[in-house]
């Protein structure tokens, strides 16, 4: 955990802007969902990087540098990952990597069958299946979440599931209510039924919240957003199972067979993902005495995970003399108080505030949230509750609770 203050502190001076914004100056910085803080190595490697003129696969000791450089992120991401085999894939985004997996599993799988997702589902998933199952002749089965946890599970999954469930897409964690969700049950319940479906991860919004263990789920594809996992904006990531990649797939005709990615990659994205290994590795030693570098990396997952759930702890039920958002007038909390499932996110909604006026009040207070709306990104989730938006607080473990005291407050005097 970062119960130390100058661990935390620590923490905070390796990420830019960790306490004000470039243009509006001193603020609190609680819009991780949207994307988390970039850490100064990154912004170092990407200026480093963007200098240099010289491509890949050249006879040259530049290219050749450039290489062994992919190379070294690749196996960083595998390692942080622990995915056995398979292969690291860079592109667009991770919208477009999931696009991409969805599009490869639904157009080589055997004939016939079902696409089975849920509605808890971002659409960079939930329409990316509905796309590809109907161009490929396949019904796209939503699975119901429960409107009162934010949450689908195994369970939920099970009567949906069927011997000729060819393709299967699951969310890690949401970013409306910030939920995760047993990934390795639910797959273990697919295949426990139909043992060659192709089953794809969202796991955009959990990656910044730690603990990700591929070689335990039993999946074909994961995919990230680097710039929501402390990295930048401009490309996308994914890990791609060896049977996933072998499907028919777009690539250069005579080029190697089972190449997903397009053109000269960014070598510069590639090193920064190294730089967010490096960063979890040295936080992984901060918090405990292990040695081995994958166990590093689950130890600062364990210790990211219990410092935000402290955090939510607080926004929810207050600290010193401060009173949490579930004893505020009027306040409801999406998903409900007490959810073991969620993960350093708290979305509300007042009884007589609008939340486009609490977004505004707490901006003015330095505090910078988002306000999500019943519409294509978030309707899914808000719509069964009978809410047109809600305010989305989301943090991240370089956050304090002395921020949380300030939001707290601010909070206080707009509910009052």
């Amino acid at each position: 955990m970062l119960k130390s203050p100058e661990l935390l502190a620590a923490v905070r001076d390796r990420f830019a802007h960790v306490d004000s914004c470039p243009f509006a100056g001193e603020r609190i910085f609680f819009e991780n969902a949207g994307g988390a803080l970039t850490l100064k190595s990154v912004v170092d490697t990407s200026a480093r990087f963007a200098a240099i003129p010289d491509n890949q696969g050249r006879d040259n000791v530049a290219s050749r540098a450039l290489v062994e450089i992919i190379a070294k992120a690749r196996a960083d991401m595998a390692l942080l990952l622990n995915a056995p085999g398979g292969q690291i894939v860079v592109g667009e985004s991770g919208t477009e990597m999931l696009f991409r997996m969805i599009r490869t599993a639904c157009m080589g799988a055997a004939p016939g069958g079902r696409v089975l997702g849920s509605t808890l589902e971002h659409p960079a998933s939930r329409s990316a299946a509905q796309h590809w199952a109907d161009r490929s002749g396949r019904a796209h089965v939503l699975v119901p979440h429960d409107d009162a946890t934010g949450v689908v599970t195994a369970a939920d999954y099970l009567p949906e599931i069927t011997a000729d469930t060819r393709v299967a897409t699951i969310l890690h964690t949401s970013p409306v209510t910030g939920m995760g969700v047993d990934v390795a049950a639910v797959a273990t319940a697919i295949r426990e039924k139909s043992p060659d479906c192709f089953i794809i991860v969202d796991g955009i919004q959990h990656a910044a919240h730690g603990r990700i263990d591929i070689a335990s789920y039993g999946i074909d594809g994961y995919a990230i957003s680097p710039y929501k996992m402390f990295s930048r904006h401009g490309y996308g990531v994914a890990w791609v199972s060896d049977r996933l990649a072998a499907l028919p797939h777009e690539c250069l005709d005579g080029g190697p067979a089972l190449n997903w990615e397009f053109g000269t990659r960014d070598t510069g994205a590639y090193a920064t993902l190294s730089d967010v290994v490096d960063y979890l590795d040295w936080l992984g030693g901060e918090v405990s005495d292990e040695t081995d570098r994958r166990k590093r990396i689950e130890a600062a997952g364990r210790a990211i995970h219990a410092h935000e759930h402290d955090l939510t702890e607080a926004i929810l039920h207050g600290t010193g003399n401060l009173k949490g958002l579930a004893e505020l007038p009027g306040l409801n909390i999406v998903g409900g108080v007490d959810n073991p499932a969620r993960e350093g996110l708290v979305s509300v909604w007042s009884d007589t505030v609008a939340s486009a006026e609490i977004v505004e009040r707490l901006n003015a207070a330095g505090i910078r949230c988002h306000i999500r709306k019943a519409d294509h990104y978030s309707g899914n989730i808000l719509a069964p509750l009978g809410r047109a938006d809600c305010v989305r607080i989301s943090l991240c473990h370089y956050n304090t609770e002395g921020e949380v005291a300030r939001l707290l407050a601010v909070m206080a005097e707009i509910t009052s």
